[in-house]
């Protein structure tokens, strides 16, 4: 099975031209993130977990995107079989505003003792719109047939494959809004009235990532995330080395964007929450105005009680 998966990742990756641009949002702390580019992964590792990120991304740089994610996901098998959880962001760019609230199912599918192949669906609303400000030497010669502000909203689809092992590896793909989603706005001026379709392309997403045994008082984590729309590819390379009840850091590399230092601390008045942080530097064109990239990472996560041991009793031995 394993090596099903990796030979359908190599030949994907194949059909993808590499250059870096797309319209779903990224992070750069993407391993905590895994839900909401692919379902599957919805409950896969152990307890109820409320991430939340703030990505402020090219400072300084007029109208570029500002990201914020929340993910809610837990491991439902006490109740149903597989994970469940919610997933909402929102991004700004320049007028453009956009929003996603979805639902995530992931069904586990055991390939030996102790691997798991998990199915995800996630569904929700797409809600994408637009705040323009136009600005010209004389406002009263503006163009009518510029849109103005609107806001409209469409359903949405996503589904993922996700393969976890016990031997500290896992692997990943993903499509979202397999569906396409088009959003539609009118303008009317005067007796005629014009048509406008924002589409909302479906983006590929492949994961994968190794865990290492201990390397002195931790273990390095290496990941890396493929994401395309079909016309345009990136990259993510993420290496942690992570302390038990202590933190991590890391070191991540973007193709054709940036270079990130991320750093991790476990907050030890509350146990399994984690406040992280992350920089980046901008490598590409626009390095020469952008004063790199923030983002800020707020995780706990608990864990559930172990069910209660059940006694059966005979009458004779009571």
């Amino acid at each position: 099975m394993l090596k099903r998966i990796i030979v359908f990742i190599t030949i994907a990756l194949s059909l993808i031209e590499s250059i870096n641009a797309q319209q779903d949002p990224l992070v750069t702390h993407f391993f905590y993130n895994k839900m909401s580019f692919n379902p599957a992964a919805t409950g896969a590792d152990e307890g109820i977990s409320a991430t939340t990120v703030y990505r402020n991304q090219w400072n300084k740089v007029s109208g570029a995107p500002n990201s914020a994610f929340l993910n809610i996901e837990g491991d439902a098998s006490r109740f149903i079989p597989g994970g469940v959880g919610i997933s909402f962001f929102h991004d700004a760019i320049g007028f453009n505003r956009q929003n996603n609230l979805m639902l995530n199912y992931s069904y586990p599918i055991k390939v030996n003792s102790t691997d798991v192949l998990r199915a995800g669906l996630g569904v929700g609303l797409l809600n994408f719109g637009m705040k323009p400000t136009w600005v010209t030497n004389d406002p009263v010669a503006l163009d009518k047939s510029l849109p103005g502000g609107f806001s409209s909203s469409g359903f949405d689809i996503n589904f993922g494959l996700y393969y976890k092992s016990a031997k500290r590896f896992y692997a990943g793909i993903s499509l979202t809004h397999l569906n396409s989603v088009n959003i539609k706005h009118s303008t009317s001026i005067g007796s005629n009235t014009f048509n406008q379709i924002y589409p909302i392309v479906s983006h590929l997403y492949l994961m994968g990532g190794y865990n290492t045994r201990n390397i002195g008082p931790g273990h390095v984590d290496i990941q890396t995330l493929i994401k395309s729309d079909f016309n345009f590819m990136s990259m993510d390379l993420n290496a942690r080395y992570i302390v038990d009840s202590i933190g991590y850091g890391g070191l991540t590399f973007r193709n054709s964007d940036a270079i990130s230092f991320a750093f991790g601390y476990f907050l030890p008045q509350i146990p399994n929450f984690t406040i992280g942080y992350s920089y980046d530097f901008t490598i590409n064109k626009l390095s020469n105005i952008s004063k790199g990239s923030h983002e800020i990472l707020l995780r706990y996560v608990y864990y559930l009680p172990p069910p209660p041991i059940e006694i059966s009793r005979h009458p004779r031995w009571l």
